[in-house]
């Protein structure tokens, strides 16, 4: 995008807020090339023009988003609901802590992945992997997901308590 076009975009986005709905709706017809839905607020068309004119301007979603939200349509059109789950999100320096076996193990996040024993790993699933020498879920093993099958099993489980811990201070 052009200095000049960056400008433009900017002024017609500063200009929204006090376009009438009368002009909002004009605006919705010149981007989307069809009528504005009736039920649509002020405030909702508003954000949709704001929204489209920066995706016409700087590009819209990647592949990948755009192809899971087809997805949860889909989801929503076959079922009347979806299951939507959250996103796992650990801040660097966070310390994953977990005692297995009577050890304890602990993880350090990083930007990019991981550090265990001085160690860098994408993962956490990689880590569990070589802690327990078995196919483990790195979130499972570090009770960041709950395990919905065996909740009750693993705490029969010998040496299987987990105690995870999240602590911001990289120091600690």
């Amino acid at each position: 995008m052009t200095a000049r076009q960056s400008t433009v975009s900017r002024e017609a986005l500063a200009r929204l807020p006090i376009l009438d709905l009368g002009e909002l709706r004009q605006q919705w017809r010149g981007l989307y090339k069809a009528e504005a839905p009736s039920h649509f607020s002020r405030d909702l068309l508003m954000r949709a023009v704001a929204y489209r004119m920066q995706e016409l301007a700087l590009g819209g979603l990647r592949p990948q988003p755009q192809h899971r939200l087809r997805q949860i349509a889909q989801e929503f059109r076959e079922t009347g609901s979806t299951r939507m789950r959250a996103r796992l999100e650990l801040k660097p320096g966070t310390r994953l802590i977990r005692e297995w076996q009577g050890r304890t193990y602990e993880v350090l996040v990083l930007d990019d992945g991981f550090s265990w024993r001085s160690t860098r790993y994408r993962s956490l699933s990689a880590i569990a992997r070589t802690i327990t020498g078995t196919p483990w879920s790195g979130p499972l093993f570090f009770g960041l997901k709950p395990n919905r099958g065996a909740t009750r099993l693993s705490a029969l489980a010998p040496g299987g308590s987990s105690v995870p811990t999240e602590r911001g201070d990289a120091a600690g």
